[in-house]
């Protein structure tokens, strides 16, 4: 399976756009799932409307009967949504390889092009 492949095997919609799960980011990062949580708590001011879903109780109890948890484990806090725009803005702030390398393959499967992504990085870092 591609990279690309991976990441659009991972986008839902949820209220009308399309998402990334943060645990599903976490693996396509390459990170775990608290240092995407991290990311978010430590730099609010990044992740403006928009960027990021909170999921209610029944968006989360509907999305968890369709992913594979355990009964003695898994996820069972609410989880964050990533719109396309967040995911870059996380790529930015953890500054891996990985990070960057999948938005880039987030790019050839989404939306957003190249440039605009350049722009929001370069505006970002300033």
């Amino acid at each position: 399976m591609t990279e690309i492949n991976k990441v659009e095997n991972k986008i839902i919609t949820l209220r009308n756009q399309h998402i990334i799960l943060d645990s599903d980011v976490a693996e396509l990062y390459n990170v775990e799932t608290k240092h995407i949580n991290q990311a978010v708590a430590n730099n609010p001011d990044k992740f403006i409307d928009g960027y990021i879903i909170e999921l209610n109780k029944n968006e989360w109890s509907n999305l968890k009967s369709k992913i594979l948890t355990s009964s003695w484990g898994g996820k069972n806090k609410l989880s964050k949504a990533f719109t396309e725009k967040g995911l870059y803005m996380l790529a930015i702030i953890l500054k891996s390889k990985r990070a960057t390398e999948t938005a880039k393959d987030l790019l050839d499967a989404g939306t957003l092009t190249k440039q605009e992504f350049e722009k929001l990085k370069q505006k970002l870092l300033a």
